[in-house]
């Protein structure tokens, strides 16, 4: 039986975020009932089916899709199913357990696995792009791959520390814009990878862009506080772009290993 929900006046003050979500809250309650709460309507329930449900899809139909040659493709090929899954599931069990009865101790934690995903999704996402720019290039490659682990990192402890949705967004601003510098280069010829995984690369940048930009403004509910509690707010607009922006990247990274395993490095 679904507990009775609160209104934004009466929720726990760490759930106070979004003042355009009137109501629909959970209250405070036991890790079995936020597992229950799966099975119920609350403002929250879109936010964990929107990235739980391509989790799994993730899971069951990407592997088939990449080569499965050894060597470097293999590696490339497990961190990008990791990049895949990291940000889908910190999501997922943040907004499953964020009103878990520990509060807002527990409540910080969440959103740094949150987080954490998003980071460790940008990181190993890129490794193939970076990867694939510098194919037969070791050292170059390294050191390319040390500076955006680093941003990366760098981006992570911002993000954490933001105040707001609009930081948190501008605090990935330097591994997206590595990202696009070597997506430049590529364009120009200068390196190698799949020339068709350029476009997945940067309509996956776009959209993930504009999925930050709508959280962060809080439309449509700003225009209509109440109206989309339960559905259609942004935070389940930004999971919707974030998952279109995922599955670009796996075009991408698919094109790209493929393009390694036709275009092997001299003496291979």
């Amino acid at each position: 039986m679904a507990p009775r929900l609160l209104p934004w006046a009466s929720a726990p003050e760490h759930l106070r975020f979004n003042p355009f979500v009137r109501g629909g809250y959970r209250p405070a309650c036991s890790g079995g009932g936020c597992l229950r709460s799966l099975f119920y309507l609350h403002n929250e329930l879109g936010n964990i089916y929107s990235h739980g449900v391509p989790l799994v899809a993730f899971a069951l139909l990407v592997p088939g899709a990449l080569p499965g040659a050894p060597g470097a493709v293999w590696w490339l090929g497990a961190g990008h199913r990791a990049a895949l899954a990291l940000a889908p599931l910190g999501s997922v069990l943040y907004h499953l357990f964020m009103s878990h009865r520990r509060g807002a101790r527990l409540y910080r934690r969440l959103l740094a696995a949150d987080l954490a995903g998003v980071a460790a999704a940008n990181a190993l996402g890129a490794v193939p792009i970076i990867y694939c720019w510098l194919p037969c290039q070791p050292w170059p490659r390294g050191a390319a791959l040390a500076a955006y682990g680093l941003l990366c990192l760098l981006a992570l402890r911002s993000a954490i520390t933001a105040g707001s949705s609009a930081r948190r967004l501008g605090s990935f601003a330097g591994p997206a814009l590595f990202r696009l510098l070597v997506l430049g280069l590529r364009a120009a010829g200068l390196g190698g990878g799949a020339p068709g995984a350029l476009g997945c690369y940067g309509r996956m940048d776009a959209l993930a862009l504009l999925g930050g930009a709508v959280n962060a403004a809080r439309v449509p509910e700003r225009w209509s506080p109440g109206r989309f509690d339960y559905w259609g707010n942004s935070h389940q607009v930004m999971h919707v772009l974030v998952v279109l922006a995922l599955l670009h990247l796996h075009w991408g990274v698919a094109q790209d290993l493929h393009w390694v395993v036709r275009n092997p490095c001299p003496g291979q």
